[in-house]
C-alpha cells in the first residue's frame, strides 16, 4: 500500500472514531455542542491523529484502542484552536477554509466550545473499553502533561510574551516544544501506551515526535509568509502582522527549510535504526510534513 493510501485509510477510521466519540460525549440540543462538532467534525489533516495509529501499528498494539486515543487527542487539539483563535489570544477570523469558530457562533458561545471538548477529551480516554484502568490512566497523565502548565498552554503563554519582546533562538525553541510538540509528542506516546510498548520503544518514539513537531512549526512558519489565505484555510501573515519572532523572522526561510530538513533526516533515522522496516511509513510522514505546503 503507498504511503497516501495508508495515510488516507488511517484518516478514515480516525474520522469514524472520532464522529462516534463525539456522539457519546457531545450530544445533540446544545449551541456549545454545535459549536464544538462544527470545528471538531469538518475539516483538518488529522496529522496526530495518524501519528497516533501509525505508532501503535508498528508497535503490534490495539488499533482500535489507539483511535480512540487519537479521537481524544484531535479533541483536545481543537479546544487549542478554538481558543487561540479568539480575540484575546490570536484574533484570526477563519481556520480550516471557513470561519472560525467564534466568528460563527459568537465569542461566549466559542470558549464553552472549546471548554467542552478539553473535557471530552479526558472522558474518551479515561473511559476506553478497549483498554485496561492502567493504559487509560497512563494515557490521561500523558494527554493532560502535554496540555497543561508544563506543555502547550506553557507555550501559548510564550507565544503571547513575544508580540511584545523579541525572542531568542533557545526562547523560541522552547516556545514551539511546549506549544506545537508537547500535543504531537503526546500523539505519539498514547500509540505506545496503547500498544503496551516497552520504555526503550517509547523513548525513541518520543525523540521522533519531538523532531517532527519542530518541523512541523518551522514549516508553518514559512508557509505563514509564503502562501496565501486561501491556500493555508487561515490567514497569511498573521505573523508578521502580530510582531511574533518566528523561525523565519530568526533565520529566513531559506535557513528554516533547511533546518526543517536536517530534523526530518534525522528523525527518519532515528526510526529507521530503531524499527527497520517497520517504520517506512514514519519516514513517509516525517518527509511528508517538511513539503506541505498549507
Amino acid at each position: 500500500m503507498t504511503f497516501e493510501k495508508k495515510y488516507e485509510a488511517y484518516v478514515q477510521k480516525a474520522q469514524q472514531t472520532l464522529e462516534h466519540a463525539a456522539y457519546e460525549v457531545l450530544p445533540r440540543g446544545s449551541r456549545v455542542t454545535e459549536a464544538a462538532r462544527y470545528s471538531l467534525l469538518d475539516g483538518g489533516k488529522r496529522v496526530r491523529a495518524v501519528l497516533c495509529l501509525a505508532v501503535c501499528e508498528i508497535l503490534c498494539g490495539d488499533i482500535e484502542l489507539a483511535a480512540r486515543y487519537a479521537a481524544a487527542v484531535e479533541m483536545l487539539h481543537c479546544y487549542s484552536l478554538i481558543h487561540d483563535d479568539l480575540p484575546c489570544m490570536d484574533d484570526d477570523d477563519f481556520r480550516r477554509g471557513k470561519p472560525s469558530c467564534h466568528k460563527q457562533y459568537g465569542e461566549a458561545t466559542a470558549l464553552l466550545a472549546g471548554d467542552a471538548l478539553l473535557t471530552a477529551a479526558f472522558e474518551v480516554l479515561s473511559t476506553a473499553p478497549q483498554g485496561s484502568q492502567q493504559q487509560n490512566a497512563q494515557a490521561c497523565a500523558v494527554l493532560s502533561r502535554a496540555a497543561g502548565a508544563r506543555g502547550m498552554i506553557r507555550g501559548q503563554e510564550l507565544d503571547l510574551h513575544y508580540e511584545t519582546v523579541r525572542a531568542t533562538e533557545k526562547q523560541l525553541y522552547e516556545v514551539h516544544r511546549n506549544k506545537t510538540g508537547m500535543l504531537i509528542s503526546a500523539a505519539a506516546q498514547l500509540g505506545a501506551i496503547a500498544a503496551n510498548a516497552f520504555d526503550s520503544d517509547k523513548r525513541d518514539i518520543e525523540k521522533y515526535a519531538a523532531d517532527i513537531g519542530l518541523v512541523f512549526q518551522m514549516v508553518d512558519d514559512v508557509l505563514d509568509v509564503s502562501v496565501s489565505s486561501e491556500q493555508l484555510g487561515k490567514p497569511a501573515h498573521s505573523d508578521e502582522e502580530s510582531g511574533k519572532t518566528t523561525f523565519v523572522t530568526l533565520f529566513g526561510v531559506e535557513r528554516t527549510r533547511e533546518m526543517a530538513q536536517e530534523l526530518t533526516e534525522r528523525a527518519a533515522a532515528q526510526v529507521r535504526e530503531r524499527f527497520g522496516d517497520k517504520a517506512a511509513f514514519l519516514q513517509e510522514l516525517a518527509q511528508s510534513l517538511v513539503r506541505r505546503e498549507k
